[in-house]
């Protein structure tokens, strides 16, 4: 049986998140902004369907997903590009790869205690982001 990621989840730690930005060509002003802001990530799982909210004062992004289902997703309000996504299971992480005009783009996330853990891919920088479970 897969990890239960369904919960809220307060952005505790964040390595390396300006050098991804500047990777998708994020704006100076742009990330500037995102790397101070809070994050609460919502996730509601069930079975291998997903709905994933990425909540801020400054944006919002909302992903729903089946596991094993390739996807267009459109990243608005993060770089605004269309990416083909599939996500899948690799034990008990979940694994995304996103085809499209960056090289080795991704992400992946599992869980340990009480702790949500992302590391974030795109060309050869990887940013790792904690976040610690909300009761």
């Amino acid at each position: 049986m897969p990890a239960d990621f369904s919960g809220k989840w307060i952005l505790e730690s964040n390595e390396k998140f300006e050098d991804y930005l500047k990777a998708l060509n994020i704006d100076f002003a742009t990330r500037k902004i995102a790397i101070s802001l809070s994050q609460t990530k919502v996730v509601v799982q069930d079975g291998d369907k997903f709905e994933f909210k990425t909540l801020s004062t400054f944006r919002n992004y909302e992903l729903a997903f089946t596991v094993g289902v390739e996807f267009d997703e459109y990243t608005k309000g993060l770089d605004n590009r269309n990416v083909k996504s599939l996500v899948t299971w690799e034990g008990d992480k979940l694994v995304c790869t996103q085809k499209g005009d960056k090289k080795g783009r991704g992400w992946k996330h599992w869980i340990e205690g009480d702790k949500l853990f992302l590391e974030l891919t795109c060309e050869d920088v990887v940013c790792y982001q904690v976040f610690k479970k909300r009761e």
